[in-house]
C-alpha cells in the first residue's frame, strides 16, 4: 500500500508541480495580480497602481533586498554540507551503519540521526542522512541480510521535517536582532519591534518547541520503524551500485596509495602546496572565527544569537574537522552547487515581498486570517497555510521572506505572541518538505533511489509529524 501511495503522490507532483524556479515566477505573477485586485490603492487607476509596483521593485527595498540573507542561506548550505564531507564524520558514519542488525532497528537509527543532525544544521542532516543509508544499504547487501532500502532513505530524509525547529531554523535565527530583521521584514512591521524582536527563548528555545521538536526526534523514528517489512520477500535490496562505487573508490585510494610509496606519479610539493594542506593555516582562521561567537555569547547572549554567528560557528567546526583549507574548499565547492536555487529565487521572493507591501496586501491578508483564527487558532492555521505555501517556496529562507510580514501583523493584530507565530511559520514549512523533492536531489544521488520510491513513506512520517505539532500547538 505505501509504495503505491508513493507512486501515487508522485504522478500528481509530476503532473501539476513546475520546478521551484518556475513556481517562483509564478508566485510574482500572482501577486502582481492580487495586489492589483485587493491592495489599499485608494482613487489611483489601473495603471498608477502597476507604477507603484513596478517602482517597488527598483527600490532598496525591493529585488535585491534578500542579498545578504541569501548569502547567509547559502552558507547554512555549505558549512553544513562541508561538515557532514568531513572525513572524521564519514568514518564514523560508516561504522555506525554496521552496528544494526535487523531492517527495523536500521530505519529507526538512520531516521534518529538524520533528524538529530539536521537540528544542529539541515545541511548537515542531509547529508548524514544519505551517507549513512547509503553506508547501511552497502553493510546489509554486504552481509547478506535484507533489507528494505527505500525505507532507509526515506529515514535519511526526515532530518528535513525538523531542521526548522534547530539551531539553523532560519525564521528564528531571523528574529534575533532588529537589524537582521530588517532584511526580511517591511518596514510596517518593524515599526512595533524592539531591538532584539523576538529573543530565542520565545521561539526556538521556547518551551513549547523543545516539546515539539524533541517529541519529533522519537516519534519520527518509531514510526519508519512500525513501517519497516518483517518479511524479507516485502524488503527491496540496495541498488548493486552502492557497492560498485564503494570497490572503486577503495581500488582507487589504494592505486594513489601505492603511487606515494613508490615514487609514482609524485609531483613536487610547492609552497602553495603546504600552505593549503597546513593545518596551521587552517587553525589561523578557525580559531578566531571560535572567538568571535564566544566574544558574542559572553558580551550579548545566547538568546540573541543569529544567523551572523550560527554561519560563523560552523565555518569553524568544519575547518577544524577538515584539518586544511585544501579538503575544506572542496567539499565547499561541491556544496555550492546546490545554492543555484537560492541564488535565483531570492531576489523574485523579495519582489513579491516588495509588492505586497506597496499595495497594504500583507495588512488585507493577516487580517483575514485574524478574523478567521482568532487568538485560540491563529498559530494553527498559519502552521497549515505554511504547509501549503512551502510547496511552492521550498527555501525556509525565502518562505520566511514571503510569508514572515502576514505572520507577524496577524501575532500583532491578535494578540498571539510573535515567538510562536515565528514557529508556525517553521513548522509549516519543515512538514511538507516530505512531499517536495526540491531538496532530495543530493540524497537522491547519494543514494542511488528514486524520489518515487520512497515519497509514500516521507508522506506516512509526515502525517505522523502533522498531527503532533498540532496537538501542540493547541495546548501550549
Amino acid at each position: 500500500m505505501i509504495p503505491r501511495l508513493g507512486l501515487a503522490i508522485t504522478r500528481v507532483f509530476r503532473a501539476i508541480v513546475p520546478d521551484p524556479f518556475v513556481l517562483a515566477v509564478g508566485l510574482t505573477i500572482l501577486t502582481f495580480v492580487l495586489a492589483l485586485a485587493f491592495g489599499t490603492w485608494g482613487d489611483k487607476s489601473l495603471a498608477e497602481r502597476a507604477l507603484a509596483l513596478l517602482d517597488s521593485w527598483r527600490a532598496s527595498s525591493g529585488l535585491w533586498k534578500l542579498l545578504d540573507f541569501a548569502m547567509k542561506m547559502c552558507l547554512v548550505l555549505v558549512t553544513g554540507h562541508a561538515l557532514a564531507d568531513a572525513p572524521i564524520v564519514k568514518r564514523a558514519l560508516a561504522r555506525m551503519a554496521s552496528l544494526p542488525r535487523s531492517g527495523a532497528s536500521a530505519v529507526a537509527m538512520v531516521g534518529f540521526l538524520a533528524c538529530s543532525a539536521a537540528v544542529v544544521n539541515w545541511g548537515l542532516g542531509l547529508i548524514v542522512g544519505a551517507i549513512l543509508a547509503r553506508e547501511v544499504g552497502r553493510a546489509f547487501r554486504e552481509r547478506g541480510q535484507s533489507l528494505h532500502y527505500p525505507l532507509v532513505v526515506a529515514a535519511g530524509y526526515t532530518g528535513l521535517m525538523v531542521w526548522h525547529g534547530g539551531l539553523s531554523g532560519s525564521a528564528p535565527l531571523s528574529m534575533t536582532s532588529k537589524l537582521e530583521a530588517a532584511k526580511v521584514l517591511p518596514a510596517s512591521a518593524m515599526a512595533s519591534l524592539g531591538d532584539v524582536p523576538v529573543p530565542l527563548d520565545q521561539s526556538m528555545f521556547a518551551p513549547f518547541n523543545l516539546v515539539i521538536t524533541l517529541g519529533l526526534l522519537a516519534l519520527v523514528p518509531l514510526v519508519l520503524a512500525l513501517l519497516s517489512p518483517r518479511e524479507a520477500a516485502l524488503c527491496v535490496a540496495p541498488p548493486e551500485a552502492i557497492t560498485r562505487d564503494h570497490g572503486a573508490s577503495e581500488s582507487g585510494i589504494s592505486e594513489a596509495r601505492a603511487g606515494e610509496h613508490t615514487g609514482e606519479s609524485r609531483e613536487e610539493i610547492t609552497m602553495p602546496d603546504r600552505l593549503e594542506r597546513s593545518a596551521v593555516v587552517m587553525l589561523a582562521l578557525a580559531i578566531p572565527l571560535t572567538l568571535v561567537v564566544w566574544r558574542f555569547i559572553q558580551t550579548r547572549s545566547l538568546m540573541e544569537f543569529g544567523l551572523n554567528e550560527f554561519c560563523a560557528l560552523m565555518l569553524a567546526l568544519g575547518l577544524i574537522l577538515h584539518g586544511s583549507l585544501k579538503s575544506y574548499a572542496a567539499s565547499a565547492e561541491d556544496a555550492a552547487r546546490g545554492c543555484a536555487g537560492i541564488i535565483l529565487q531570492f531576489p523574485l521572493y523579495a519582489g513579491i515581498m516588495a509588492m505586497m507591501e506597496a499595495s497594504g496586501l500583507i495588512a488585507t491578508i493577516a487580517n483575514i486570517i485574524a478574523s478567521a483564527g482568532g487568538q485560540s487558532f491563529t498559530p494553527l492555521l498559519t502552521f497549515y497555510s505554511a504547509a501549503v505555501i512551502n510547496l511552492f517556496v521550498p527555501s525556509g529562507g525565502g518562505q520566511w521572506a514571503v510569508q514572515g510580514p502576514i505572520a507577524l501583523q496577524t501575532g500583532l493584530t491578535t494578540g498571539v505572541p510573535l515567538g510562536k507565530m515565528v514557529m508556525a511559520v517553521a513548522y509549516g514549512d519543515q512538514l511538507t518538505n516530505m512531499l517536495q523533492p526540491f531538496w532530495a536531489l543530493p540524497l537522491l544521488a547519494i543514494t542511488r533511489a528514486r524520489a518515487r520510491d520512497i515519497v509514500g513513506y516521507c508522506a506516512v512520517a509526515m502525517l505522523a509529524g502533522g498531527v503532533w505539532i498540532s496537538i501542540w500547538m493547541c495546548v501550549m
